[in-house]
């Protein structure tokens, strides 16, 4: 089985200003043209979101669709002919609760593992990062907890905005020292970062690259230190330019 592709970003088109983050992750497509759907569900699908997705990549070297299932008019063949001929899938943010829910309900969660082993770069941010990992830290419940059913296509566990929403770093450090859960990766807002997960993998893999585009943004690694605390380590940023 081929290595799983995973881009996780703390910005893009749906954050102000922020021309940068996805390019480089259309740099990492294997296609000179690629095909990107844009996966809305974690908002509801909403029509603003698609929108501003579909300005902002029309512009790009690309050729966007958008993935809606809250409005689903295909069948099964037609869903899964749509998710396995990207080149890149990229979910959005929102409640990453929901979207496993509704994914799951719609048989997406599958055609994800199919079209990551078929060579397809699996992208997101926010709830779009999430949800690749084994677990996460959300707010999906109101308050941030965690949870612990993702994908698991990036071993260990996920937390966006870490530098950027308050109480983030105190509640992903506490959980990860506690064992709620396991060692992963927190990701600060405008940075990203692309992992490949060789198969049969069980620990957090190291990034193959990080890129911030915002001065001391970057990716954070957590690990249980064993004595009830953990550890944190900050992998280098290449800046955006």
């Amino acid at each position: 089985m081929p290595t799983v592709r995973i881009a996780v970003l703390g910005g893009g088109f749906s954050v102000a200003g922020d021309a940068l983050l996805d390019p480089w992750m259309l740099g990492h497509t294997r296609s000179a043209r690629p095909k990107v759907c844009f996966v809305p569900t974690a908002s509801g699908d909403a029509p603003a979101y698609a929108d501003a997705f579909r300005s902002a990549f029309g512009r790009l070297c690309c050729e966007p669709s958008v993935l809606s299932l809250f409005a689903r008019d295909q069948d099964a063949a037609a869903l899964r002919a749509q998710v396995l001929a990207q080149d890149v899938l990229y979910v959005g943010g929102g409640n990453t609760a929901n979207l496993l829910a509704v994914w799951r309900a719609h048989g997406v969660d599958r055609l994800m593992r199919e079209a990551a082993a078929r060579g397809a770069l699996l992208c997101g941010i926010s709830a779009g990062a999430n949800c690749w990992a084994e677990a996460s830290l959300t707010d999906s419940y109101g308050p941030l907890a965690v949870l612990a059913d993702g994908l698991g296509l990036l071993p260990g566990s996920f937390c966006p905005h870490y530098d950027s929403e308050p109480g983030r770093r105190a509640a992903y450090r506490a959980a990860v020292a506690s064992g709620a859960l396991p060692g992963g990766w927190a990701l600060d807002d405008g940075a990203a970062a692309l992992f490949s997960v060789r198969p049969g993998s069980t620990e957090p893999p190291e990034p193959v690259e990080v890129v911030s585009r915002l001065p001391g943004a970057g990716l954070h690694r957590l690990m249980p230190d064993g004595r009830g605390g953990c550890t944190e380590t900050v992998r280098e940023a290449r800046p955006l330019r």
